[in-house]
């Protein structure tokens, strides 16, 4: 392996872990899904049930809006976990 080569597959594990590093405001669905190694599916229920905080954003893509999670949430998720169920007595 010349070190030409060697040096783009350094660049490109660099790039890599530059873009997996790199703090947002904002997460989509997907996006938080991949940093705590769950499905999509999985964070979107989340989502819906109240077990993490996310909030209805327009994406500009489609009829629905998408659903967006906070960097500060995602900090929290990582220390606590998903909050608890809430129990609606209504």
């Amino acid at each position: 392996m010349g070190i030409e080569e060697r040096l783009e597959k350094i660049e490109a594990l660099l790039a890599a872990l530059v873009e997996r590093q790199t703090i947002r405001e904002w997460y989509s669905t997907d996006e938080f899904a991949r940093a705590v190694k769950k499905a999509e599916f999985t964070v979107r229920e989340w989502c819906r049930l109240g077990r993490v905080l996310a909030s209805k954003k327009k994406s500009g893509r489609g009829a629905f809006p998408a659903w967006c999670i906070s960097h500060d949430e995602l900090l929290r998720y990582q220390r606590e976990g998903l909050r608890p169920f809430s129990l609606s007595l209504s």
